[in-house]
């Protein structure tokens, strides 16, 4: 049994040409622990955005229907040059019903019920997803369910991974985001500290409502004195950074410098003994990361995915968390989104340069059947 219907997928040429486009594609039976699932929503989130948009213009770029072809500019052409000419699916999350199985226990199990998984290409009608990889809804529809994944894994994950190192506080960046607002729930709920680092004074006051205790302007004149303040109360030496150009890692390392130096019983020429650290999970900023020679000797800065997290966590935890997940969907993973388009409105204009600019609260849906 085969299934047909449409599918985004999205190439880079060696000539610097990104295309995207949507066309009608043969998705095979599902075999093994594989699950057909008919796609009914599907979130664009930052991570998917890397191989959708990245930096190409889409100022200048040549729309038609179902299809645009923009140019991509360097570094950023040489630098994907290991996919160039492949053709790409995108979508990591989405959910809808799965209607057909492979023979495993697991994947029959699920047949006829309303999941979300991370297929890998989720802007499509149907996608094979793993039965391991779906979480069944209940009850809930696609659209709540769609973004259980990504967002809710990761901001728990954070937790895990400052429990893991030995932390009880913890730094986020760009918080005000929806992950940023379920890490802020979780942290409440698990008893760890939180310093949430934001940019405009609305977003301050939406992570206030939420039961924030720690809300830090970078937009203020004494960013730096409020973000050592937070730290100092905190004990915060762990970050995780979404922003990745600039010096957004820089300003939170050197304030956990003059924090940590604070602390010493002595001077010491390779600065404090203290470990300070931020992962970068995300690049929202393309730039260049830059960084100062002004936090002593003992820092990092490390890249974080969700994935191999995951691997190195375990079967026990992955499953803890999910559970968490299903069971919160609701409330503390509850996602909002601005616009709702289907798959040939995914690559209009207008759409484009809205949701490649990945505003605070203005997550696009992409529902493929509408």
């Amino acid at each position: 049994m085969t299934t047909t219907g449409k599918q985004l997928f999205t190439t880079l040429s060696a000539d610097g040409k990104l295309t995207l486009e949507v066309s009608e594609e043969t998705f095979p039976a599902p075999a093994g622990n594989q699950v057909l699932v008919k796609m009914e929503a599907a979130p664009i989130n930052p991570s998917d955005l890397a191989i959708l948009a990245s930096a190409a213009d889409f100022e200048t770029a040549e729309y038609s229907n179902g299809k645009v072809v923009a140019n991509m500019p360097e570094p950023f052409l040489s630098g994907q040059k290991g996919r160039h000419g492949q053709r790409l699916p995108a979508g990591n999350e989405g959910a809808g019903e799965v209607i057909a199985t492979g023979d495993s226990d697991m994947a029959k199990a699920l047949l006829g019920q309303r999941v979300a998984c991370v297929p890998g290409n989720a802007f499509s009608q149907y996608a094979i997803a793993d039965a391991m990889m779906c979480l069944p809804l209940g009850e809930h529809s696609s659209e709540v369910g769609a973004s259980s994944f990504v967002n809710p894994m990761t901001a728990l994950a954070f937790v895990e991974t400052a429990k893991m190192e030995g932390h009880d506080a913890i730094i986020h960046l760009a918080a005000a985001s929806n992950l940023g607002q379920m890490l802020n729930k979780i942290c409440l709920e698990d008893g760890m500290k939180l310093v949430n680092i934001v940019r405009k004074q609305e977003h301050v006051d939406l992570l206030r409502d939420l039961g924030a205790s720690h809300v830090v302007n970078s937009s203020d004149d004494d960013y730096m004195s409020q973000l050592r303040a937070a730290i100092s109360e905190t004990g915060a030496f762990l970050g995780f950074d979404p922003i990745g150009g600039g010096q957004n890692s820089d300003h939170v390392l050197k304030a956990m410098e003059q924090v940590a130096v604070t602390q010493m019983d002595e001077f010491s020429r390779y600065g404090s003994n203290q470990d300070k650290k931020m992962y970068q999970y995300g690049r929202l900023d393309l730039g260049p990361t830059i960084l100062t020679p002004s936090y002593g000797l003992q820092w990092q800065v490390a890249g974080w995915l969700l994935t191999p997290f995951l691997a190195k966590a375990g079967m026990e935890t992955t499953i803890r968390l999910r559970t968490r997940v299903q069971q919160n969907l609701t409330t503390t993973f509850a996602s909002s989104y601005k616009a709702k388009v289907n798959l040939e409105e995914m690559l209009t204009k207008e759409a484009i340069t809205d949701y490649r600019q990945m505003k605070t609260g203005e997550k696009y849906l992409v529902t493929p059947w509408a």
